[in-house]
């Protein structure tokens, strides 16, 4: 199987995204209908482990998928990459957690992951931005999670703590719970419809934690996954210009040929393995060519892509999350000196 490929049915859930995108855009995947056609067409189930209700898919599935609907929708991307990063940690575990999967699998509850806190965001300062106390038969839950996508549209978020003793611990958290506070969606530069906000935790009493066997990570190939789509939406754009346009063939072949090159790498990663250093250069080469694709689209389409609202001002503000988004310190280090013209 091609990593351009994807199945029937993630084929078949792609094509009504994509009519549902301008909604999406606007109201998020969750109240737009995106996530339960994933859900209706068992694109979610691939993501669950068979024995968990599922039909589990390969890794390779899973990133084509990714990369495919990003190419349509990136809002819906994004959702669908926090729900299966939650659904990765929960499927690990070995807890009563393993319960929610079968719902989840069949897009009748959402969930969310909400661990920037251990990984990129906060990590300069003093004390843990979320910390977990033990409290009887259960924790108690107090701190800051900054970055939930669908904070305000889903059932659950799976988070990660700091212990008293320094370690992790991760939960389940209904969002509906007492003492979780969700703040309004940030005001985004882009991908507004991903509702990202703020949650915060008031002494939230859960009965337990689950142990997280596939702890998480930043940086990952889901991440690239996502820049590759968007990636392709752009040459696109400037492929669709090239029609009366013959000089700009040229930058279409340049741009697709770049963004092959990054999709072997990503289906050699996904079906191999990769370290990290190798991980984290492939991130940031589809970084780099997610901004200069967006950029290129732009420039072809002339002062009518600089109008809000064309593709091409959209895949202009949506490329320069990539840049923010889950970036270790290899990824932005690496970004920054090449925008420094050191790389």
């Amino acid at each position: 199987m091609s990593f351009s490929a994807t199945s029937a049915r993630a084929a078949a859930a792609v094509a009504e995204i994509a009519t549902l995108a301008p909604r999406t855009a606007v109201e998020g995947p969750w109240l737009s209908g995106a996530l339960a056609a994933l859900g209706r067409h068992g694109v979610l189930a691939e993501f669950v482990p068979a024995t968990a209700g599922g039909s589990g898919a390969s890794e390779p599935e899973i990133v084509a998928t990714l990369a495919a609907v990003a190419e349509q929708c990136l809002t819906t991307a994004l959702a669908l990459s926090q729900w299966a990063a939650a659904v990765r940690i929960i499927a690990g575990s070995a807890g009563p957690a393993q319960a929610m999967l079968p719902a989840l699998a069949r897009g009748e509850a959402f969930t969310t992951v909400g661990i920037s806190q251990l990984t990129t965001s906060r990590q300069h300062a003093a004390a843990p931005a979320l910390v977990a106390t033990p409290d009887g038969a259960g924790w108690r839950l107090d701190g800051l999670c900054p970055w939930v996508t669908g904070a305000d549209s889903v059932q659950t978020i799976v988070t990660g703590a700091v212990t008293e003793a320094g370690g992790r611990a991760f939960f389940v958290v209904p969002t509906a719970a007492a003492g979780v506070e969700t703040g309004p969606p940030l005001d985004l530069l882009a991908l507004g419809g991903s509702r990202t906000a703020e949650v915060r935790f008031r002494d939230v009493w859960l009965r337990e934690s689950i142990p997280a066997v596939d702890a998480p990570r930043t940086g990952g190939l889901a991440t690239t996954a996502l820049a590759l789509g968007s990636t392709r939406a752009a040459i696109a754009l400037v492929h669709a210009e090239a029609a009366g346009r013959p000089a700009l063939e040229p930058i279409v072949t340049g741009l697709r040929a770049e963004a092959d090159a990054i999709a072997a790498r990503l289906d050699a990663a996904a079906r191999e393995g990769i370290e990290p250093a190798a991980r984290d250069r492939l991130r940031a080469d589809a970084t780099s060519l997610v901004v200069r694709a967006a950029q290129a689209a732009l420039t072809a389409a002339k002062g009518a892509g600089f109008v809000r609202g064309h593709p091409a001002e959209r895949l202009a503000r949506e490329s320069l999350f990539f840049l923010v988004w889950s970036c270790p310190q290899a990824v932005s280090g690496a970004v920054l000196c090449e925008l420094a013209g050191l790389g």
